[in-house]
């Protein structure tokens, strides 16, 4: 996801996507433990994108403006 994107949904919308990208997060770390994953990637960039979320959140609450 790319910020413009996130800053652009409501905060429900975000708490939403956020709560979906953790669920997915846990799925991945289970097909990796068991042995079947095959694109490790999707983990770190998932990761990401729920840094990306609440960063972007956090910023809202501390009223910092980005361009």
């Amino acid at each position: 996801m790319k910020p413009d994107e996130i800053r652009s949904m409501s905060r429900e919308e975000r708490i939403r996507k956020l709560n979906e990208l953790r669920l997915e997060l846990v799925k991945l770390r289970m097909q990796a433990k068991i042995g079947t994953l095959t694109d490790t990637a999707k983990i770190r960039n998932i990761r990401r994108d729920i840094a990306r979320i609440l960063t972007i959140m956090r910023e809202e609450e501390l009223g910092i403006k980005r361009e």
